[in-house]
């Protein structure tokens, strides 16, 4: 299982194609194979993809260290490093997609082209009633939810973790808080991707765009949160932008 000691955690990341690096972080709760199934394939036609499963997800071990976009980021690098990449594209969703901020932000030449799909940056991005869970025609369905636990509990070191786990998780997105310079830091050309019905309101992510420089904003039509990664669009659409 390939593994990477980086900042005291056991990173759990796969290697797949060849190319430019692309590196794929997927949402919360998630695992590779239920973030970028449908995808993956697809980008390894012409990336050397690298694929992570970010602390506690997946096959990733969780530790007691603070859940913090900053050790996330942290991880992302320690692991180029790793692999000897000095600057690869990051595509992050949702959770993937603070990550990917952050590495953008507080690593700016480790980024040749930024992907945010489906991210915020700050506390009054989502819709309201998505924090309090009242958004129901928003919100992950029940099978959604049961997806997360089943691929977490196949493939984590302690399958009894997740309910744990969720709560740290959960916890992360309603203070995520970039400042305008700290958008403004990121000098990697930028693809701001929200469904047009998703988490993300569509007026937040053309905020994103106005201060994240050289960036740019795709909407995709009828498409929600967790539909975003399945929309046979969003590979031809990223593929673009990274060409």
């Amino acid at each position: 299982m390939p593994t990477a000691n980086v900042n005291g955690i056991d990173l759990y990341f796969e290697e797949h194609g060849s190319g430019a690096p692309l590196v794929l972080l997927h949402g919360g709760l998630q695992t590779i194979e239920l973030a970028f199934g449908d995808t993956l394939a697809e980008f390894a036609k012409r990336h050397r993809v690298i694929a992570i499963e970010l602390q506690g997800h997946g096959r990733t071990p969780d530790t007691e260290r603070d859940f913090t976009l900053e050790h996330l980021a942290d991880d992302v690098v320690a692991l180029l490093d790793h692999l000897g990449i000095e600057q690869a594209d990051v595509l992050g969703f949702s959770l993937g997609g603070l990550a990917a901020t952050q590495v953008g932000a507080a690593h700016p030449a480790r980024v040749r082209r930024l992907v945010l799909a489906s991210a915020h940056v700050r506390p009054d991005g989502y819709h309201d009633g998505i924090f309090a869970g009242t958004r129901t025609d928003l919100l992950p369905t029940e099978r959604d939810f049961q997806s997360m636990v089943e691929a977490y509990q196949a493939v984590a070191p302690d399958p009894d973790h997740f309910a744990a786990f969720a709560g740290k998780v959960s916890a992360l997105p309603p203070t995520v808080d970039f400042s305008d310079d700290e958008l403004r830091s990121i000098t990697a050309p930028t693809l701001v991707l929200i469904g047009d019905t998703d988490f993300v309101r569509i007026e937040h992510a053309t905020l994103m765009r106005d201060l994240i420089p050289n960036a740019q904003l795709g909407v995709l039509p009828d498409t929600t949160h967790m539909g975003l990664l399945r929309n046979t669009a969003t590979v031809p659409l990223v593929e673009r932008f990274l060409a």
